[in-house]
Formats: structure tokens, C-alpha cells, sequence
């Protein structure tokens, strides 16, 4: 892709930048660089983290259609806490003290709002980075933010209890310093990645146009009237992928092996169910470590964990998929760099945003910023329709079940 340059009266002819927060072992900024936009700055507070960048960095890996441009090309890699950094510490070194970056991304720590942790949300002294990105987005003035989190960030309870409350905080307190908003939830797969992972974005502009949404380029039933092509599956994605490194195969114990063989891919070992209201035998799911994965259809989520789904090879054994071909499923480049202990690399791997979804929203901001200011400043978008749904369903839910489900009474 073609890198955007900017012309209108505020700048000169130059390449657009984007600076990162909570950059991890670098997912958007693959994401915002092969969408044609510079690194100038990067941060992260894990060690792990901020080597494998380090590493990556000095590898010299060519970004894919980027011209001879290299990934992570003379960007200032920040080893902090955001809660201590100022936007001083972002600014290029000589820039005047009016710079603005064009891009501002950022995916705080979702484990406060994720499904997979205790979803306390601004409760939970990670949730409160939230407030972080907003606070740096009002000291450097980005021309466009783009958030991601999780999806469970949409429904999270606020202050009042109230489910959908968090996501109110987070919109005002944007508008609050001067930026319209338009949030959507998106999943990888309609993007062409060989993973389904649903999450929440944001694109925040306080003085140029608001873009819409990236429009799926792909589906689960391929449409080729409206130009969409099927799923990539994590067969096809497979297929591609190196024979892993005999260090990294991790194979069941044969009792597991025993359990694992009786599944049908695309299904699990089954958790005891959790009796609740509406559901008095048993509401129940599969063993996060216990999945055998279906080759037909994209990946199920890459988790921050070291226990992926089970692998059937041809023969009929089983393994793990790899730390390696969950970066893959993931959109890392194959040479990326991955610094730390294998729970290490699997964590950043799964707590990255995946490359093909990144790359299309962040595509969308560039054909926004390259049009220039707009003629007067936006107002923030409504709500997709589907909020109000899983929100009011949410509260439902909470009522029926919620007193049940908390007496953690299990199926015997």
C-alpha cells in the first residue's frame, strides 16, 4: 500500500506518523505501517514486550508493498508506565511544541472488561489506563485516535452498576476534550484473517471527517454479488505455515489424549455446568485448555494463554497449535521477533490486535486524514443498533440470572 501523504495548509509533503500506547509486542503498529503510516513513538511497560520489539526493530523486516520501508523504522521505542508519560516524551525530538501526531492507537489492557477475566472494569487498576489514553490524546492532539478493547468493554457495568455505562464514560470523557467518536465491533474473519475474534473499536477525530467503518472483504457464506470471498480458514492458514520447531510441540497426556479423541472438531471437553435460573441443569461451556480446533472454518480467539486449541494431525495424533502459528493466525509477519519465556510469547501474542482488522481500519483513517480538515468539526456518531440489543439483553440477563449464577452452585 501506497503510504498517505498529507497536503493542506497545515503541513507540508511528508508521510503520515502515528504514535502507540500499550503497544505490546507490536500488533497495530504492524497494523498502522503497512496502512502506509510512520512509528515515530512506541510504548509499552512489559520488558518481554518492548525486547521483542527491540529485536524486531533491528531486524530490519520489510513491510509488506511499503516501498523498501521497514517495520518499526527509526521509532522511539518508550519503556514506561503511560500513567507517567507526557506528551513531551511522545514529541520527535525538535519538534516544535505545536506538533500533532496524526494518529494516536492505543488498546489499554482488557482484561478488566474481558469475558476471559473478572470484568471489573474501572474497578480494576488496569481499567483506569483507559482514562490514560484520553489524557495523552488531550496533551498531544492527535489528528485521529483509534481505540480497541474488547467487546465485553460494551456492556461493562459503570459507577451506577448499569451495564453499557463504561462505554458512556469512555465517548463522553473524548468529547469532553473536543473529539467526535464513532465506536463499532468488528470481527477479524470478515477482514481475511484465518481468526474469529470479535472486537471494539474507535476512531476519534476533533477537526477532520469521521470515516465509517471498513466494509467486510470477506464472510462466512462467500457473497461474490456484493464482492466478498469466503472465510480464510485455519486450514488453509495452516497449510502455509512452517513445520514447527520440535521445542515448541506440546502433545496431551494419554489420558487427555483418550479424552480429546472421542471430539468432533470444532467442539470441547465440556466445563461442569453453573446452575442459574433459566438454566437449572447446568449452565455450562468448554475448557478453555480442552478444545479440539475445527480446520473447516476460521480459528476460535487467540488467548493471552499457553494452552490454544488441539491440533489433529494427519495421522490421527494430536499437538498444540504453536506459540509460532498463533502469531500467524494473528497476522504477524513471519520474521517478527518474540523476546521471553513461551508463556511469554503466547501472552503477547494474544493480547495483540490482529494485523488484517488493524490494517483495514487504520487504511480507512488514512484515506480520511488525506482529505484534509473538514469545514466544521464532526459530531460524534450514534450507536450501532446491535448496542442497545446486547446491552438491554445484558440487564436482562443480569436480573434473571445474576442472584443463581453468584451461589455458584455447580451440576453434580
Amino acid at each position: 500500500m501506497t503510504s498517505p501523504e498529507i497536503h493542506n495548509s497545515e503541513q507540508t509533503h511528508r508521510r503520515a506518523n502515528s504514535i502507540d500506547l500499550f503497544v505490546g509486542a507490536g500488533g497495530l503498529a504492524i497494523s498502522t505501517e503497512q496502512a502506509g503510516f510512520r512509528t515515530v513513538a512506541a510504548v509499552d511497560l512489559n520488558a518481554d514486550a518492548i525486547a521483542s520489539l527491540r529485536a524486531s526493530q533491528q531486524a530490519g523486516i520489510l513491510v509488506s508493498d511499503g516501498g523498501g520501508r521497514r517495520y518499526l523504522e527509526g521509532t522511539r521505542i518508550v519503556s514506561a508506565d503511560v500513567a507517567r508519560v507526557t506528551g513531551r516524551d511522545l514529541r520527535p525530538a525538535g519538534a516544535p511544541h505545536n506538533w500533532r501526531p496524526d494518529l494516536l492507537t492505543g488498546g489499554p489492557p482488557c482484561q478488566p472488561f474481558s469475558s476471559a477475566g473478572r470484568q471489573r472494569g474501572l474497578d480494576d487498576p488496569r481499567g483506569g489506563l483507559l482514562l490514560e489514553f484520553v489524557r495523552l490524546a488531550a496533551d498531544v492532539r492527535p489528528r485521529y485516535v483509534l481505540f480497541e478493547n474488547v467487546r465485553g468493554l460494551l456492556t461493562q457495568k459503570g459507577p451506577d452498576g448499569r451495564p453499557g455505562q463504561v462505554l458512556e464514560l469512555v465517548q463522553a470523557s473524548f468529547e469532553e476534550i473536543g473529539y467526535a467518536v464513532r465506536f463499532g465491533v468488528l470481527n477479524a474473519a470478515d477482514y481475511g484473517a484465518a481468526q474469529r475474534r470479535v472486537r471494539l473499536y474507535m476512531i476519534g477525530t476533533p477537526d477532520h471527517h469521521l470515516p465509517e467503518f471498513p466494509a467486510p472483504t470477506h464472510s462466512r457464506t462467500a457473497d461474490l454479488s456484493q464482492g466478498l470471498k469466503p472465510w480464510v480458514t485455519l486450514g488453509e492458514l495452516m497449510a502455509g505455515q512452517a513445520e514447527p520447531d520440535a521445542a515448541d510441540v506440546v502433545r496431551p497426556s494419554p489420558a487427555r489424549a483418550s479424552e480429546l479423541a472421542k471430539l468432533v472438531p470444532g467442539t470441547g471437553l465440556r466445563t461442569g455446568g453453573v446452575v442459574e435460573y433459566q438454566r437449572p441443569s447446568g449452565h455450562w461451556g468448554y475448557k478453555q485448555d480442552c478444545f479440539l480446533a475445527d480446520p473447516a472454518v476460521p480459528s476460535r480467539t487467540i488467548r493471552a494463554a499457553a494452552t490454544p486449541d488441539w491440533w489433529r494431525l494427519s495421522d490421527g495424533s494430536l499437538r498444540r497449535l504453536t506459540w509460532r502459528e498463533c502469531a500467524g493466525l494473528q497476522g504477524f509477519p513471519p520474521e517478527w521477533q518474540f523476546v521471553g519465556t513461551t508463556t511469554s510469547r503466547f501472552r503477547q501474542i494474544g493480547n495483540a490486535v490482529c494485523v488484517p482488522i488493524g490494517r483495514a481500519v487504520a487504511s480507512a483513517i488514512a484515506d480520511a486524514l488525506a482529505r484534509g480538515r473538514a469545514r466544521t468539526p464532526p459530531p460524534s456518531a450514534p450507536w450501532p443498533p446491535e448496542f442497545a440489543r446486547r446491552i438491554a439483553y445484558t440487564a436482562m440477563e443480569e436480573r434473571v440470572n445474576g442472584p443463581s449464577r453468584r451461589q455458584r452452585r455447580r451440576v453434580r
